[in-house]
């Protein structure tokens, strides 16, 4: 009797609904001018950054008076030329503005040992991080507009709406509808306006 009682249930369980595929969104974010416009300034900067990175990692190094740091220096600038190939190249730059955001917190955490101990640097220390902070701000700012920016509409929604009018059928089978229309004779309206009505009725 349970088991019979139970496929009951699961019969009347309502079945999930689901969009139409060409009715769902695509998961590229439709940003506002300014915010897509820092987001490639962000990828050119990380193109550039990466290319001083990896060139001068060394003079990088013994400018903070860690040169211990040099391989790890170069290796950041690698990332910064895959960040930016992909903030420049994505459709959605979201995700790599967000890698941004990671890799700025890795660039901080590597340097901040240099204000430690004897360094004779550790002044261009606190500038690097100033500027890293700095950075790391306007990278936060872009990747939560990119966030919150609306889920662009899939192609097919938007070609359906350019065909479509608003209105139920085409205009021209609409034109006269309604000439011969004419209201119900106990219609009742305000007291000043009773006379009109009975007059027109």
């Amino acid at each position: 009797m349970s088991d019979a009682m139970s496929q009951g249930d699961r019969a009347r369980a309502p079945v999930p609904y689901s969009l139409p595929s060409y009715l769902t969104s695509d998961p590229r974010r439709r940003p506002d001018p300014a915010t897509k416009q820092l987001a490639h300034g962000l990828g050119w900067f990380s193109v550039g950054l990466g290319l001083t990175e990896v060139a001068f990692g060394s003079a990088i190094a013994r400018w903070l008076g860690m040169p211990r740091a040099a391989p790890v220096i170069q290796a950041y600038g690698v990332r910064e030329l895959i960040q930016g190939a992909g903030i420049l190249g994505s459709r959605d730059p979201t995700p790599w503005i967000s890698a941004r955001v990671a890799g700025d917190a890795l660039d901080i955490a590597t340097i901040l040992p240099g204000l430690e101990g004897n360094n004779p640097r550790k002044d261009n220390v606190q500038i690097a991080l100033m500027a890293l902070a700095g950075v790391t701000a306007i990278d936060v700012i872009c990747a939560r507009n990119l966030s919150e920016a609306p889920l662009t509409p899939s192609q097919k929604v938007r070609q359906d709406y350019r065909r479509r009018s608003g209105f139920r059928r085409p205009v021209k089978a609409m034109r006269g509808a309604a000439r011969d229309f004419k209201p119900p004779p106990d219609i009742t309206g305000p007291e000043a306006m009773r006379p009109w009505t009975l007059a027109n009725a």
